[in-house]
């Protein structure tokens, strides 16, 4: 095949068949990638040369641009960097999944049930004195639970017969509702501190992350996408129907139940520690697919590099435009990908 490379690891028992230009536009965003995380370091109040980025990176530097660099800027870049892949990559999954470009996890309701379930638990686990009563490191595993239960059921209640586009995204749009008005109860429930607290999730922010977030959605992150990236070649075969898959031996059942769940344990969580930042999930499968095709070996990496790209550029944004106020990413990232839904159902529509 022109264009394509075979590589076999350890005596053959592994085979890769590699696009080449695939790869070297996957290179381009990577590069492009690094070079946005260290502009994005050196811009805010204080603003530190890219060199100089390059040199604090590696001890350089003073005292103080090591506090803003270290304490102030790093976490949140690299929270806004996870989230981006975790909610590209999570996308691509349910996209090629179900068959259906509309799909995204915040369209079809999935952030909406991890948002919900972050504000459940904060509810659920405050004391009279505001103060969370276990450990911050279990709301992920909340989130997870959230986005879960809504991908299944949004994919249950539009099974007959198989999943059309309409359908799918009517009952997500239905879900994703009920979810934002459980999230707005909770709210009004829960004590008055928590209605900032929650909005930061509804709006999605990564403002105020720390190390310690860090610490907890960096692993968590990077084992998903190595699970993502292995079973990439079962979402090819998913894409191309149940009738293909059935008779090439695919176990399509728990091969889609792997793919929920790492696709939900994904957003969900994104959405502990970031907040519902939408269309991400939606745009960056769409632009990668215009760069790679929709072979999802090398779909999901592009989109979780563009995904990532994203999100930096809003926070990046956010945070330096409109000084002294800092605004979420997520109106960024809502304000390019609702047009860009929109444009989405008139195509699918014309066609």
């Amino acid at each position: 095949m022109k264009g394509y490379r075979s590589v076999r690891i350890g005596k053959d028992k592994v085979s890769l068949l590699l696009d080449q230009k695939a790869l070297i536009k996957l290179l381009i965003l990577l590069v492009l990638t690094l070079m946005i995380f260290i502009i994005s370091v050196g811009l805010g109040d204080l603003h530190i040369h890219p060199f100089n980025v390059i040199n604090l990176l590696f001890g350089g530097g003073t005292e103080v641009e090591k506090l803003v660099v270290f304490q102030l800027r790093l976490p949140r870049i690299i929270i806004s960097m996870l989230v981006g892949m975790a909610l590209a990559v999570a996308g691509g999954i349910l996209q090629g999944m179900v068959r259906n470009h509309l799909a995204s996890p915040d369209i079809i309701g999935v952030t909406a049930g991890a948002s919900m379930a972050v504000v459940a638990f904060l509810w659920l686990f405050s004391d009279d004195r505001y103060s969370l009563l276990v450990s911050v490191k279990w709301m992920p595993l909340a989130a997870f639970i959230g986005a879960s239960l809504v991908g299944m059921a949004v994919y249950f209640l539009s099974w007959k017969d198989g999943v059309t586009p309409i359908r799918l995204v009517l009952i997500g749009i239905g879900m994703s509702a009920l979810m934002q008005a459980g999230t707005t109860m909770f709210m009004v429930l829960g004590p008055i501190y928590m209605a900032s607290q929650a909005n930061v999730w509804i709006t999605g922010s990564v403002n105020s992350v720390t190390w310690e977030d860090v610490n907890v959605l960096l692993p968590v992150v990077i084992v998903l996408l190595i699970l993502a990236f292995i079973f990439s070649r079962h979402v090819n075969i998913q894409s191309l129907g149940e009738d293909v898959a059935k008779g090439v031996g695919s176990p399509i059942e728990r091969h889609r139940f792997l793919l929920l769940l790492i696709s939900t344990g994904l957003v969900g969580t994104a959405v502990a520690f970031a907040g519902g930042i939408g269309f991400v999930g939606l745009m960056a499968p769409h632009i990668a697919r215009k760069l790679v095709g929709s072979s999802f070996g090398a779909l999901l990496p592009v989109s979780a590099l563009i995904g990532a790209i994203l999100v930096m550029l809003a926070d990046l944004i956010g945070r330096t435009l409109f000084l002294p106020s800092i605004v979420p990413a997520g109106v960024f990232t809502a304000t390019l990908g609702a047009p860009y839904f929109i444009y989405l159902l008139v195509k699918s529509k014309n066609n």
